[in-house]
């Protein structure tokens, strides 16, 4: 929905309301303003952008890649690494 700055002032309450469902756009001199949305919605975007830790994204990319990380420890303990066989000169 969008709204002027003069509506979403005079009816405020019916904005909020309607912000439940979906959000408000409130348009001010011509040009999208402000967005009022829910509660629910605001929290949902706060958490989106906040950033992960390093566990977090250790144990996502673990979960992602799980079936690589199993094929290549079973390579390593079949056949060892790659180049244990390399001289140094």
């Amino acid at each position: 929905m969008q709204v002027t700055a003069t509506q979403a002032k005079n009816r405020f309450g019916a904005m909020c309301a309607h912000a439940k469902k979906e959000p408000v756009f409130v348009e001010k001199d011509g040009r999208i303003d402000t967005v009022i949305v829910s509660a629910q919605q605001f929290e949902t975007l706060q958490s989106a952008g906040q950033p992960k830790t390093l566990a977090q994204r250790k144990r996502a990319f673990e979960q992602t890649h799980k079936a690589w990380i199993d094929e290549q420890n079973t390579r390593f303990e079949k056949s060892g690494l790659w180049c244990d066989d390399l001289r140094v000169w």
